[in-house]
């Protein structure tokens, strides 16, 4: 294991969309940033395949090439990428000191935190399976792909009800599955989501496996398990959607800066600034409503811009 030691005005940790608009912003203002790649370079986006709703691109693009691109554009106008996962910070004190995976310590004026989120996932082997091929975590990056066919979603919080009723937008019929006889979505999303003819709901129900062919990969349908009795049934399904919650990644942050009672990095309204003066926080660690590209690549903008602003102050 290196031990060095790495000094710069931005520390940029992850590589999603908001980490790379952070980086090329920084870069541009000749900030000479670094880039801390982490275990999954790309994020999200790596595990997307088509992506149709990132402004620019006229034909579908896929998700790993988007993300190659954006990390080249980083490159080209000056940041120094790492292939490196910061295990450990201290922000109790300027310049800010954090602990690479590799031994390197690097000491930064500012830090932009946008290591993202995870999907949280069934966990069945069926799952990674098709994952790509009918199963997703995202509607609205997906649903479009499921037009007049008919898809099933899991989950019983907000996301799954707003996902649903989003999907009738496209689907011919939704079939929300809930292991519990009840919702735990809002009242006001639930009578929508009840009044919506295109939807049916399954109680009690949990998905024991993801039934599909090889050649090509397709979800054909899914193996039920009775959550009170244990009986497993079948339902035909083109697509199955997962929204039983993300994990925003911000676990080695959570002893220095405020987070609300799920994780997610709390920012001063309007900007991505923490409570610590100097350590801002861009896209999904921070941001869980839109859980967009577009909306992360955004505030890696403003992340970027505010740090260049702190440091000339």
């Amino acid at each position: 294991m290196t031990s060095t030691t790495k000094e710069t005005k931005v520390l940029i940790i992850g590589a999603g969309p908001a980490g790379y608009t952070a980086a090329i912003y920084a870069a541009r203002a000749n900030l000479k940033p670094i880039q801390a790649l982490g275990i999954q370079p790309g994020g999200q986006l790596m595990i997307t395949t088509d992506v149709e709703n990132y402004p620019g691109f006229a034909e579908t693009i896929q998700g790993p090439w988007l993300m190659d691109q954006m990390r080249a554009q980083a490159e080209h106008v000056g940041t120094e990428t790492v292939e490196d996962m910061i295990t450990k910070v201290d922000f109790s004190a300027r310049p800010f000191k954090c602990w690479g995976d590799s031994g390197t310590l690097y000491i930064a004026e500012t830090v932009i935190i946008a290591t993202g989120a995870q999907a949280k996932w069934l966990e069945i082997p069926s799952e990674e399976k098709y994952r790509g091929y009918g199963v997703s975590a995202c509607a609205t990056c997906d649903g479009f792909f499921f037009r007049d066919k008919t898809v099933a979603i899991v989950g019983g919080g907000n996301t799954a009800v707003e996902e649903a009723i989003f999907l009738t937008n496209f689907a011919k019929h939704v079939t929300l599955i809930h292991r519990r006889d009840s919702l735990r979505a809002e009242k006001i999303a639930q009578d929508r989501l009840f009044k919506n003819s295109k939807i049916s709901v399954t109680w009690n129900a949990a998905v024991e496996e993801i039934l599909g062919t090889d050649a090509p990969p397709s979800v054909t349908g899914l193996r039920l398990r009775d959550t009170k009795t244990n009986a497993l049934s079948e339902m035909p399904a083109d697509g199955l959607f997962i929204a039983i919650g993300h994990t925003p990644m911000s676990e080695i942050f959570k002893d220095q800066l405020k987070t609300d009672s799920e994780g997610y990095l709390l920012a001063k309204s309007n900007s991505t600034a923490t409570d610590i003066p100097g350590v801002f926080a861009a896209g999904d660690v921070q941001e869980k409503v839109f859980r967009q590209a577009v909306t992360a690549a955004g505030q890696g903008c403003m992340a970027a811009l505010e740090a260049e602003r702190f440091l000339n102050h």
